[in-house]
């Protein structure tokens, strides 16, 4: 049985098999502990530094950032709910829908950041960068693969669906991708229609009431109300400028 002070599990972990092995010899070592934790803080930093590079975010605001006096609707319990990330442990999707510029984008990014920091590996892309690449592959198989590689992270965001439509084609690869997550890993979607708006998304596509299924059950569904804030910031620039110009003689 091994105390509590055993360092041989963390040094396993680590791969110091050598150590393990000579555990007796040093393990009265001052060092030995120091050695431990500045190799376990080392690789913590660089094992984020990766998964923030692979997650492939992009810049956005912070959460402390977001104006929640600025849409009409927000249920701001759910987004704290969300940021506890109890939906990744349970292998639950997120369903975030909204207008133009009312910070779904934002949101959805803050969730990815905070899965990245909790260990979790993440991967954003946009619904029309997603389908694009899945269409460009050139034989089943290649899409399978495909479908593998996007089906791996624990958490992955399909960011602006909606914005665009696509063929039966694009519907059934997106069909394939959410059963093989489905149950196994944390989906984010953001999307400006509502579930009986789909069929404009993908207006050809006998799936499309499939693919609701499979990303609504068990999904927590955030809806924003409200107008774009990013038109108001717009607005708010000019009417600065407008203040700043000098009159004309």
């Amino acid at each position: 049985m091994t105390d509590a002070l055993d360092l041989r599990p963390r040094l396993a972990a680590l791969g110091f098999h050598g150590l393990v092995a000579a555990y007796e010899r040093f393990a009265t070592q001052a060092w030995l502990t120091e050695l431990l934790a500045t190799e376990e803080r080392e690789r913590h930093r660089r094992s984020l530094l990766r998964r923030t590079y692979l997650a492939r975010l992009g810049s956005f605001k912070a959460m402390a950032d977001f104006d929640w006096k600025w849409p009409k609707r927000i249920d701001r319990a759910l987004v704290d709910e969300l940021m506890t990330l109890r939906f990744v442990e349970e292998q639950n999707n997120v369903l975030i829908v909204g207008p133009n510029g009312v910070g779904k984008t934002m949101l959805a990014l803050n969730l990815l950041h905070q899965a990245i920091a909790c260990g979790y590996t993440v991967r954003a892309i946009t619904a029309a960068a997603l389908l694009a690449d899945l269409g460009e592959q050139g034989s089943p198989s290649a899409i399978d693969r495909r479908i593998k590689h996007y089906a791996r992270p624990t958490v992955l965001l399909i960011d602006e669906l909606g914005y665009l439509s696509y063929d039966h084609r694009a519907a059934d690869m997106l069909f394939q991708l959410v059963s093989a997550r489905y149950q196994r890993k944390s989906t984010v979607i953001t999307t400006n229609k509502a579930f009986v708006e789909w069929n404009e998304i993908f207006p050809s596509s006998s799936c499309v009431v499939s693919l609701i299924d499979r990303l609504s059950h068990n999904a927590e569904l955030l809806p924003i109300e409200g107008e774009s804030y990013r038109l108001h910031e717009t607005r708010l620039r000019q009417q600065e400028r407008a203040k700043k110009r000098k009159p004309v003689d």
